[in-house]
């Protein structure tokens, strides 16, 4: 599992400016309004062939002055009891930090390291600006322009310096590692629950090495799974918390350390911006999935029309990627919900196979003669050969005479012919493009 390194900072500072720097994206919408960032984000980001987490806290609310400082406090106090690392980012201009002095209190107070990111230095005169934060009293400040990328390269160095050493788990036996995730009130305690709740079985708390994990091994009707869990949530009553923060930055912990994610949504709210958030941070991990709308007891109309139309919404909002399962379930009365487990086994298993290279060639270059990558100035694109390579993530790399001219639509249309001639449903696929 890797590391986790969350942003904090007051409004315009540029705090989204370095999320997107660090993690080399736009995802973040970056304005001069102040509270632009209303929905958490995340991202990975690598350096020196180190990766790690990165989640911009986002989403201040500038009221009336205590309104602000009781929220301040709020995701600050969070991000302390989650994060392996806090950058917090001030805004080299500001001539008086008196806001910034109590984040700075609760971050002293802390065990956590921090690293005090003094943004907008766009130019040396403004380097000798940053002094007066050492007052904060959180040791030397980094000037940089996120904007520009000026001075990150100096604090990526530094962020690897303070992050400590991946390690891998340390459990008895190589089982599916399966994490339950969702939004608040979706349900994820009640399916636990249902699951280990019955007297036929076998539940063992294993604690691997990496110190933020926990996995209970679940050994019941036929199924040998370790069930993923996070120490930090035996510590919520220390943390005042935002929850829709919380359930964000305990599923990214969550989703890290498992194989297969089940991505619970309520029934009776359908699909909301939180579930989307949730399940681009397991796409982005490469994880396997299963989507299990809860609390199906409850909805008046279980026709087979109203199950496709559910079905159908979910795969719009998740679109490119819509080849995994759904299932409708009911923690409450425990229907269907062993189904979930059964499934979870079977992508486990899909995550391991290997197609012969042979086999590939036979059905995807003729796929691909048929339709071949689109001509870039007058050049044609001719891939000849295909191999799969043996990843934790089933891998599939093309080989060619122009690589940089294959684009992502054609990526996308060989993943899924691989995807209609082979079963890779739930399990998400890597396609690379190489020279010959």
């Amino acid at each position: 599992m890797s590391n986790l390194v969350a942003i904090v900072g007051r409004p315009n500072v540029g705090k989204s400016t370095l999320f997107n720097r660090l993690t080399e994206s736009r995802r973040a919408i970056v304005t001069e309004i102040a509270g632009t960032t209303r929905d958490r984000q995340y991202g990975k980001a690598i350096w020196l062939d180190r990766d790690f987490s990165v989640v911009d806290t986002g989403g201040w609310v500038v009221g009336s002055e205590d309104v602000f400082e009781e929220e301040i406090n709020s995701q600050v106090n969070i991000a302390v009891e989650e994060a392996d690392l806090i950058l917090f980012v001030v805004d080299v201009q500001i001539a008086e930090p008196s806001l910034e002095m109590d984040v700075a209190r609760i971050l002293r107070q802390s065990k956590k390291p921090v690293i005090l990111v003094a943004n907008k230095a766009d130019n040396y005169s403004l380097h000798a600006q940053a002094s007066v934060f050492y007052q904060l009293g959180l040791g030397d400040p980094y000037p940089i322009a996120a904007n520009s990328g000026s001075g990150t390269g100096d604090l990526l160095d530094r962020i690897i310096e303070l992050l400590p050493e991946d390690q891998p788990e340390d459990l008895e036996e190589e089982l599916p590692r399966v994490a339950v995730v969702g939004r608040p009130n979706a349900g994820k305690s009640s399916l636990i629950n249902a699951f280990i709740g019955e007297d036929r079985h076998i539940v063992t708390n294993v604690a691997g090495t990496t110190r933020d994990a926990i996995y209970t091994k679940y050994n019941k009707f036929g199924q040998n799974l370790y069930l993923v869990d996070t120490a930090g949530i035996r510590k919520r009553g220390k943390v005042n918390e935002d929850l829709e923060y919380y359930s964000v930055i305990r599923s990214i912990r969550s989703i890290e350390s498992s194989d297969i994610c089940i991505l619970m949504l309520d029934a009776t709210r359908g699909i909301e911006s939180q579930d989307v958030n949730i399940f681009s941070i397991i796409q982005k991990n490469s994880k396997g999935l299963i989507v299990c709308v809860n609390k199906w007891d409850l909805v008046e109309d279980k026709t087979e029309e109203a199950i496709k139309c559910f079905k159908e919404a979910i795969y719009a909002r998740f679109a490119p990627f819509n080849d995994f399962p759904i299932i409708f379930i009911s923690a409450l009365t425990k229907q269907r919900i062993f189904k979930v487990l059964e499934i979870a086994g079977d992508i486990y298993k899909k995550r391991s196979t290997r197609i012969p290279t042979h086999q590939l060639n036979e059905v995807m270059l003729p796929i691909i003669e048929n339709t071949p990558p689109p001509a870039n100035k007058g050049k044609y694109i001719k891939i000849k050969y295909v191999s799969q390579v043996r990843t934790a993530v089933p891998t599939f790399v093309f080989y060619c005479n122009l690589p940089q001219w294959v684009k992502d639509p054609y990526k996308r249309f060989l993943e899924n012919k691989i995807r209609e001639n082979w079963d890779f449903s739930g399990t998400p696929i890597n396609i690379f493009v190489r020279e010959k």
